[in-house]
């Protein structure tokens, strides 16, 4: 899961203009070019998903005898998609933790 770091500073400023009424300005001052943030997490857990339906094909063809399959295979499948898996978890407790303190920050 690569972040882009500057686009996403350019549209955390982009919204602090906005918000602030220089609409104007932002347009002018911040172009960002990178994905959206929804098609970035789109992107994450349709990867995390591919990982762990490419494990459970290998994990299926190595129990039916499929000699073109080692357990190698398997394992090393296996320990991408768990792998995967805890970080997309990490990364929504990071997010929900984020949006706990904005929710709680006083008006």
């Amino acid at each position: 899961m690569n972040l882009n770091t500057s686009a996403l500073f350019n549209d955390l400023s982009l919204q602090g203009l906005q918000s602030k009424g220089l609409n104007e300005v932002a347009s002018q001052s911040v172009k960002s070019t990178a994905p959206d943030f929804s098609q970035m997490l789109k992107q994450a857990i349709d990867n995390v998903n591919g990982l762990q339906q490419n494990t459970s094909e290998l994990r299926n063809r190595f129990e039916m005898g499929d000699e073109q399959v080692s357990l190698g295979e398997v394992m090393i499948a296996a320990n991408k998609s768990s792998l995967a898996f805890d970080a997309t978890i990490q990364v929504r407790n990071k997010v929900v933790e984020a949006y706990k303190s904005v929710m709680s920050m006083p008006v």
